[in-house]
């Protein structure tokens, strides 16, 4: 008799199969937006991760199939995320140490009234205090991370799901609109390349879309946006704490909080280390300058499929169908960040 039995799949090849579609489709948007740009820069300059952005977002009527969604969500949280990590390759410490106190000092105050004024606009508006603390966080720290990590320590209330999915997509779509208005800023404010980099570090929501618009304007710009957006990451934990503890003290109950440790961002603060010290050493820097060549290249090339990956994630009809008082709460504290960050760049300048 025949053997019938199917031999079963392995887990890896599962995945792989699952991932393959949407990690396809984005990549496809990267290599065109990477050759289309040299030809459209012939009209009007736009750089490629620029491009990726605009070209993912026209198709995302195809990617928002469910075959798709799987290797979309990957490129945009795991893979952009090493690709992050990587970008430490870039930079030495004394590029973090240049920044300087001041630029720590507007980061964090920026921060802390960004989430007061997501609380505020939610009381003025008539929405309920988490909402304030879900839109204030998300924007203030890490945009997708910090809402989830922020809905975790909040109390229970009627509509909160769709609350925490509105603000997810709600950030998202503004730091994606950030990325096209806010380098032109820059330039209009006579900001040199190191200001612009903090500037964008400090303001724009994901670290996504600050690795887009700092690399689409130079590597240096980009670097210190990155370093500087790291900077609120590092501050997810303490902030989600103090709003968990702050609905305590209000007597309303939340649940225990699940933060996520954000592994790639001491990724690329430990290949910063590597790449101030290795340099320096004779006999090493000859193999590292051989490792770090291709590494920078996939970082690059990481952080342009994930970029094509969050365009074909924005739909801009789904941002239009939303209630108003929530798109103004969210668009009051993107507003408040940048008021606050950029005018305290001026005034340290």
């Amino acid at each position: 008799m025949a053997d019938t039995s199917v031999t079963p799949v392995p887990a890896w090849a599962a995945t792989v199969r699952r991932l393959a579609p949407g990690f396809l489709f984005a990549s496809a948007v990267a290599v065109v937006a990477f050759f289309s740009a040299p030809v459209v820069a012939r009209a009007i300059t736009i750089p490629a991760m620029v491009l990726a952005l605009l070209i993912g977002i026209a198709l995302n009527p195809i990617a928002a199939r469910p075959v798709f969604q799987p290797g979309l969500v990957f490129c945009v949280k795991q893979l952009l995320r090493w690709a992050v990590a990587l970008m430490g390759l870039r930079i030495a410490l004394s590029d973090i140490v240049a920044l300087g106190l001041g630029t720590g000092v507007v980061v964090v105050i920026s921060m802390i009234v960004t989430i007061m004024a997501g609380f505020l606009g939610a009381r003025v508006l008539g929405l309920p205090s988490p909402f304030g603390a879900l839109a204030g966080v998300g924007t203030a720290v890490c945009g997708a991370s910090a809402t989830l990590a922020t809905s975790t320590v909040v109390p229970e209330y009627r509509g909160k799901d769709a609350d925490v999915v509105f603000v997810v997509v709600g950030v998202n779509a503004l730091a994606t609109l950030a990325i096209v208005l806010y380098p032109p800023l820059c330039v209009a404010l006579g900001f040199n390349e190191q200001t612009t980099g903090v500037m964008l570090g400090a303001t724009i929501h994901d670290v996504a879309q600050v690795a887009g618009a700092g690399y689409a304007v130079s590597e240096a710009v980009g670097n210190a946006a990155v370093i500087v957006k790291l900077f609120r990451v590092f501050l997810l934990l303490p902030v989600v704490l103090a709003i968990g503890w702050w609905f305590m003290r209000q007597g309303t109950a939340a649940r225990a909080a699940r933060v996520p440790v954000p592994v790639f961002a001491f990724v690329f603060l430990a290949l910063c280390i590597v790449n101030s010290v290795l340099p320096s050493i004779a006999t090493l820097a000859p193999l590292y300058g051989h490792v770090k060549d291709p590494l920078v290249l996939a970082s690059t090339g990481g952080l342009l499929i994930a970029i094509g990956a969050l365009g074909l994630n924005t739909s801009i009809t789904a941002i239009g169908a939303l209630g108003w008082r929530h798109i103004a709460t969210v668009c009051a504290t993107t507003v408040v960040i940048l008021v606050v960050a950029t005018g305290g760049l001026l005034l340290i300048r």
